[in-house]
Order: C-alpha cells, then structure tokens, then sequence
C-alpha cells in the first residue's frame, strides 16, 4: 500500500499560512490568505457558504459532494474546482468515508506598474481572466497541481534555500496548472521567439570576447552555436556585411591590446600573446595599419607618465 504523501500537511496546517505571501505578477497582486490540506470526515456538511476572494479545491483523498448554481458533483480523488468571489457552494463529505481538501485562497488585485515584461503582463491577464470565466465544475487534477501544495509546504518546513520565492512560484503555478486542466485550446498570443540571426551573432561575439586570447576559429565557433561554418560566416554578413568574422575577431583583439597598453606596464610582447596574436611583430603590423600609430607610440599617448 502506497503512502500517502500528503499526511505530512495535517501536522501542521497554518504552517503556510504564517507566511506573508504576496505574489506581483503582470499588472496583479495576488495575496494569499488560506493554503492548508483540511479534512472533512465521513458525513461532514459545509452549508452553502461563499468567499469574497478566488478559492481553489483540490480532492487529494476521499470523496463527497460540491453543489455550485444549483448543480451537484460527486468528488472524487483528483478532482478539482474553483469557486470565485461570490459563487455561492455547498459541501459534503462522503457518509462512509473522509475527505481531504487542499485549499488556496487568493485575492486577486489589478495594480499596475510600470517597466513590466510585456509576456509576463500577457500571460498573467491571460490566466485571470480565464479564471473569472471557468465552468462552475470538477475537472481532473490533470497538470498535478495539487504536488505543488506539498513542494511549498516541504519548502517551508525545512527552510530550503530560497523557500519563500519558489513558494510564490508554486502560488503562480496553481493558478496555471488549474486553468489548464479546464483549457481545451484556441487561439493564443504566442510566446516570444528569438530573431536566431541576431541571437546566434551576439552569442558568437560573446564567445569570441571571452576567448580572444586563446585560438578562436570560425570553425570552432560555428561548432559551438551548432551550425555550419557557412551559416555562421552568413550570418555575419547578415548582421554587419562590412565585418567579416575575422575583422571582428580582430577588432576584440585590439580593444584588448589598447586596454592593456594604457592600464599596464606589461611587454608589448606579453601583451600581444596575451590578447590572441601570434607575435609582437604581427601585433606592430595591424597595430599601425588600423590606428596609423606603433603600440609604443600609443601607450606613450595614453600613459605618458609610467607608473
């Protein structure tokens, strides 16, 4: 017989509750007040009763009843449902058997703020607005919601590291996970997508800056970002068609050199294997062809006085 992972929860029940959660998510805070597995024994009678903020319900054992507008629903294990403001509900627990209810209880308030992630803001209205909307009935528990009740309460209990941020994540996911169990598609706003010409640029030049002074090929690189050679030097031409990659690699290279020659007292030599290129020589030669200047003449320009 397998145990029942949520027995844990009666020992004590106000543990979540002492917490001051208070979730900003898009343009809402969402406050909790109840979030508790509570038991009602076999018979137990809850008369019709309504709450002036959002209540979700979550079966994990037994069984019984919920009426909503009129309309009976048998409960079972895995169920769940929603009761928003005002919806007035009754319910009872099985004459032969207990009933253990997970609940959340949130008030939902519109605040809006400035700077916010647009999506945050789609997908957070998106979601309360769907929770005004649901059917008045029990669904399937179908995106396990109801473990992110005993995820908060073990975060909580045991005072993992960073217990009360992800305790606001798993509020977060409550909600989500219950409007999916009731959402049978149609058309959303997608969520964002990189421009991946762009996105694998930048990531290419990161890559470079952060390896300059090591070998860095165009092939290496490509194989880094998981495309062809071609496809990377495309790319390039795509971004910037008068930098090729070697002009940027280059460039990274001698922003590191000029660096050096002002902050330090370091060879020239030094500086010139240091920064990725093969020699002083070879560092002299593209030092006076893109600056018109010698290293020497530069470092004596930027740190006339050595330290």
């Amino acid at each position: 017989m397998s145990l029942y992972p949520y027995e844990k929860m009666l020992d004590r029940q106000d543990l979540l509750e002492r917490l001051d959660i208070t979730v900003v998510w898009g343009h809402y805070e969402i406050r909790v007040l109840r979030f508790h597995l509570t038991t009602f024994p076999a018979g137990r009678i809850v008369d019709f009763h309504n709450h002036a903020e959002y209540e979700f319900h979550f079966i994990p054992r037994g069984k019984g009843k919920v009426i909503i507008d009129d309309q009976s629903h048998a409960l079972s294990e895995g169920l769940l449902y929603l009761t928003g403001p005002g919806v007035v509900h009754y319910q009872e627990a099985d004459a032969e058997q207990d009933m253990d209810e997970l609940c959340l209880h949130v008030d939902i308030v519109h605040k809006p703020r400035e700077h916010v992630d647009p999506w945050e803001v789609a997908e957070s209205e998106e979601t309360i607005e769907k929770l005004k909307t649901l059917p008045h009935k029990p669904v399937q528990d179908y995106h396990r919601a109801m473990l992110c009740f005993l995820e908060a309460y073990e975060a909580c209990d045991h005072k993992m590291v960073g217990y009360y941020t992800s305790i606001k994540q798993l509020v977060v996911s409550i909600l989500l996970k219950t409007v999916r169990a009731y959402d049978t598609g149609g058309i959303r706003a997608e969520a964002p997508v990189r421009d991946m010409t762009v996105y694998r640029y930048d990531y290419a030049v990161q890559y470079m800056e952060a390896n300059h002074a090591s070998v860095v090929t165009l092939e290496h690189v490509a194989e880094k970002l998981h495309i062809s050679s071609r496809q990377l030097q495309r790319i390039f031409y795509q971004v910037q068609p008068d930098m090729p990659f070697s002009r940027v690699l280059e460039d990274i290279r001698l922003r590191a050199v000029c660096h050096n020659l002002q902050e330090s007292n370091v060879s020239i030599e030094q500086i010139a294997v240091g920064s990725g290129f093969n020699n002083a020589n070879y560092l002299h030669a593209v030092f006076r062809k893109r600056l018109g200047m010698t290293p020497s003449a530069f470092r004596k320009m930027k740190q006339p006085i050595l330290k």
